[in-house]
């Protein structure tokens, strides 16, 4: 399937949920953005010094290190919610938050993203080219395991290289393609960007729904 036909396909999985996917993004904009700077604020002891402070307390850095930890399974949750868009399994935005009802789940999704770090830091020490490459062979995996819940942290890692082979240029390709949207949203001083991230979320589960998820599993 082509780049084109991709968009192409995401774009009329989402016509009747631009709006859901507009309030999603909101949502998760406030839920990023707001706690962090309330935090921010309390640790250097009100918002005037706040607005003048060179950088953040250590205490406030370590605090919203937790915080973006604990936020990871919401990210999952939402890729999880433009497939099922795309599925036509007409999801709620509600069920983004379903996941944190799974504490085992929620704290594999968090394992996966660290060793996924990890993995993609380590192979940048040697070069950025092998770290891109690397992540882009990793970008599959939070979708594999919505599929192959059965899947340890290593064996959705190891399956997504695997199946990412020969398509990494493709969803390279994929990316670059939206750079275009991106400054055009930048200029919208961001406002874009709230309907710009559903359609790259949506076309993200589009590459994988027609180039990863029908391949066969082989057993390790």
């Amino acid at each position: 399937m082509k780049i084109k036909q991709i968009k192409s396909e995401a774009r009329q999985a989402l016509k009747g949920s631009w709006g859901k996917g507009v309030l999603l993004s909101l949502i998760y904009f406030l839920l990023s953005m707001v706690p962090t700077t309330l935090i921010n604020i309390l640790f250097s002891g009100g918002i005037h010094n706040w607005l003048y402070q060179q950088s953040s307390s250590a205490g406030a850095e370590l605090v919203n290190f937790i915080i973006n930890l604990l936020y990871i399974p919401l990210t999952i949750g939402i890729l999880w919610f433009y497939l099922s868009l795309l599925r036509s399994e007409s999801p709620q935005v509600s069920q983004v938050f379903r996941i944190y009802t799974d504490a085992v789940l929620s704290v594999k999704l968090i394992g996966t993203n660290i060793m996924i770090g990890i993995f993609t830091f380590l192979w940048s020490l040697l070069l950025l080219i092998p770290g891109i490459i690397k992540g882009l062979a990793y970008s599959q995996t939070m979708f594999l395991l919505k599929d192959n819940p059965e899947f340890g942290i290593f064996e959705a890692i190891t399956e997504s290289r695997r199946r990412m082979d020969g398509y990494k240029w493709k969803y390279f390709l994929l990316g670059l393609s939206f750079i275009g949207w991106g400054i055009l949203c930048i200029l919208s001083i961001g406002i874009g960007f709230l309907w710009l991230v559903p359609y790259v979320y949506t076309a993200n589960a589009t590459f994988y729904q027609n180039h990863i998820a029908e391949k066969e599993v082989i057993e390790l």
